[in-house]
């Protein structure tokens, strides 16, 4: 996990040295630069697989190629082996995709299994990729015919006219220009509906999932918030983990998921982490949470507080940590998809939507405030094959109407699949979201209350390309406009559903 910064054209040492220095908390191990006629390009490593040997940039064997690299390729293992005509000088999972690259072109990126962003540059042309789903950020901009680009738009602010997020799922050259390589799955043909195979399978999937993310040479954790999908990833991780795993958990003094969290963590076996904060420590670090998160979006923020002072914790022990993000966009976990849930097609239709978006929104909040601990955060629901079983189930079978009590139940498969994994009473609780369950939210939607006026929420209209929804969508707007502007990278914002269910069209 690192930090990536570079420019296609002419640029200087002192440009590099602000744009790297930007994002020097995606990667304070080690930062590295290659400059050649055409390109630059500079690295911040957060050193976890070959930790001594994994510097980067990193280059060919005959030095032709450049590659700075942010993410993990799972199978980077098995790449190496169908490659035996190249050298390899390091144990790093970069170094499979240089040589990858060489095999096979543009095409090598459909071969990657892993969350990535990365530039390959030659003499001649610029290869640059994003992981299917967005997990690992890019962005970019132009000054005059010169491409920059960067893991974080706060890199780019003074070096570009304007700032535009690298789409997931594509790649770009000079001679290919942007093309997209992955597409999340159609709707079936017919949806998937026996349950013990849609529980197999799904589990199967999952356990490959959490096992390929264990891989690390730095020491490796799991958010645990005593929820169904941690819960289920923290489960997973602690069968196939010798030894002592980390888990981690934070909230309000009197919230659910410190409650919850404990007796999870009591039940794995695993050391686990707890950290109160108040409501004065919340208000404190929103204006911390909301420059390394680059966003304003109300949902996102409210969550960004716990996983931020989560992160902060986690760093003091481990490098590496799996977290339970995707798994309620893939199988209806948030409590508005009830009210979407009149045919099977509208359901599936709002489910893709809110994961082909995920990359500026919880991936996105995921990434950010766990890089700015300098700690990699990985998300097994969110495995290529895991998102093809979810796509194939029935949306019925995701919301579901409970014949007894004609209750609506979210997630009810995935509740299903937990039986292997959980006792009863952690998996048919009823689901909160982080923000809630953490005791953020109700802090924070107070503290907007308190201090945006009527009169200054009315400055929305100066500002409609904003789309502020709520007093609480000022307030962080206006922190983020201190730091950001607006007109430079207003379409880089995401905006989440679950908050504001009414926008679904």
């Amino acid at each position: 996990m690192c930090g990536i910064a570079g420019v296609w054209g002419k640029t200087n040492d002192d440009t590099m040295d602000a744009m790297l220095k930007k994002i020097k908390h995606r990667g304070p191990d080690e930062q590295d630069r290659a400059m050649r006629n055409q390109y630059t390009i500079g690295h911040n490593r957060l050193s976890i697989i070959d930790i001594q040997g994994g510097r980067q940039p990193i280059s060919n064997e005959d030095d032709s190629l450049q590659l700075i690299f942010n993410g993990e390729i799972y199978n980077h293992q098995t790449i190496k082996k169908s490659l035996p005509e190249h050298t390899f000088k390091t144990k790093t999972d970069s170094e499979a995709i240089i040589h990858l690259y060489e095999q096979k072109g543009k095409d090598a990126v459909r071969d990657l299994d892993g969350m990535f962003a990365f530039a390959l540059c030659s003499e001649d042309d610029i290869f640059m990729a994003r992981d299917p789903l967005g997990i690992k950020p890019l962005y970019y901009g132009y000054k005059d015919q010169d491409l920059y680009f960067s893991s974080e738009i706060k890199s780019l602010l003074h070096a570009t006219r304007g700032i535009r997020e690298f789409p997931a799922g594509h790649y770009y050259s000079k001679k290919t220009g942007l093309k997209r390589y992955y597409s999340l799955p159609e709707i079936p043909a017919a949806f998937k509906q026996d349950i013990h195979r849609i529980v197999a399978i799904t589990r199967k999937r999952l356990e490959r999932a959490v096992t390929k993310r264990l891989m690390s040479d730095a020491p490796l954790g799991v958010f645990l918030s005593g929820g169904l999908d941690s819960s289920m990833v923290s489960s997973i991780a602690r069968k196939h983990t010798c030894g002592k795993l980390h888990s981690f958990s934070v909230g309000t003094a009197d919230s659910a998921d410190i409650f919850y969290s404990k007796k999870m963590a009591k039940i794995l076996g695993t050391e686990h982490h707890v950290y109160h904060y108040g409501p004065k420590e919340i208000i404190k670090v929103l204006p911390e949470v909301i420059y390394y998160l680059e966003s304003y979006d109300a949902a996102l923020v409210r969550s960004a507080i716990p996983t931020y002072f989560v992160s902060k914790m986690a760093k003091d022990y481990v490098k590496v940590v799996l977290s339970g993000e995707g798994a309620d966009e893939l199988f209806g976990g948030y409590h508005y998809l009830k009210t979407v849930n009149k045919t099977s097609s509208m359901l599936h239709d709002e489910l893709l939507h809110i994961t082909e978006n995920l990359h500026n929104t919880n991936l996105q909040r995921a990434d950010r405030m766990t890089m700015a601990h300098s700690i990699e955060a990985r998300v097994p629901f969110l495995d290529t094959s895991v998102i093809g079983a979810a796509m194939d189930i029935s949306p019925a079978l995701k919301i579901y109407a409970d014949t007894n009590g004609g209750k609506m139940i979210e997630k009810w498969i995935l509740r299903r699949v937990a039986e292997s994994y959980l006792p009863k009473d952690f998996i048919w609780r009823k689901k909160e979201k982080f923000a809630v369950g953490s005791g953020t939210a109700q802090v924070l939607e107070a503290h907007a209350r308190a201090v945006i006026s009527d009169k200054e929420f009315e400055k929305r209209h100066n500002f409609p390309e904003a789309n502020i929804r709520s007093k609480e969508d000022m307030l962080y707007f206006n922190i983020f406009r201190h730091y950001y502007g607006a007109e430079k990278v207003l379409s880089t914002v995401g905006r989440s559903r679950s908050l504001n269910p009414g926008v679904i069209n």
